[in-house]
């Protein structure tokens, strides 16, 4: 049992790194496009693929590797783990990126952020205006931004590994 559950970290740390590096890679490129501080739903959703890709693949092979069995357990753990690595590296880029690469990239997402929110209200209020921006501006920070990179990592890793490991679940004859 001590050796699946090395096997079962070695998975997590090598799929992880995967997950992270290519995510970061995903965020370079929208970088190169100027798309990086947009909500685009067109990402979001290359970016689940890719999630959900690698968590499969890492299952799978750690299944293949642990002699066609994985139950659901494991599967979450992988997908957490995965998850946590993951949301790690991609935290380490954002501040990288918020930082280094584009200091004025926070400025410009509160700008496209209120330019949407203008145009879905365009009889919003002065005053609420002002607080929409409040709001955003203290949700920027570095603290809350990494936070939410992690636990929406966490929370997407949770439901991704959930569903593949369903599909990929093999139990040990009892």
């Amino acid at each position: 049992m001590k050796d699946q559950n090395l096997e079962l970290k070695n998975h997590i740390l090598q799929y992880g790194s995967i997950l992270g590096g290519i995510s970061v890679i995903f965020g370079l490129m929208l970088y190169s496009l100027e798309m990086h501080y947009q909500n685009d739903t067109n990402a979001t959703i290359v970016s689940l693929v890719i999630t959900i890709g690698v968590i499969a693949f890492a299952q799978f092979n750690y299944r293949k590797d642990n002699y066609g069995f994985l139950s659901l357990s494991q599967g979450i753990k992988i997908g957490l783990g995965m998850a946590a690595i993951s949301g790690i590296i991609n935290v380490l880029y954002f501040l990288v990126l918020s930082n280094v690469i584009d200091p004025e990239m926070m400025n410009k997402a509160t700008e496209v952020g209120m330019n949407e929110f203008l145009d879905q209200n365009p009889e919003a209020s002065e005053e609420l205006i002002e607080q929409v921006k409040d709001m955003q501006e203290s949700f920027t920070g570095p603290l809350i931004s990494s936070s939410v990179i992690i636990i929406f990592s966490l929370l997407t890793g949770l439901v991704v590994s959930l569903v593949t490991g369903l599909f990929l679940k093999r139990n040990r004859p009892e």
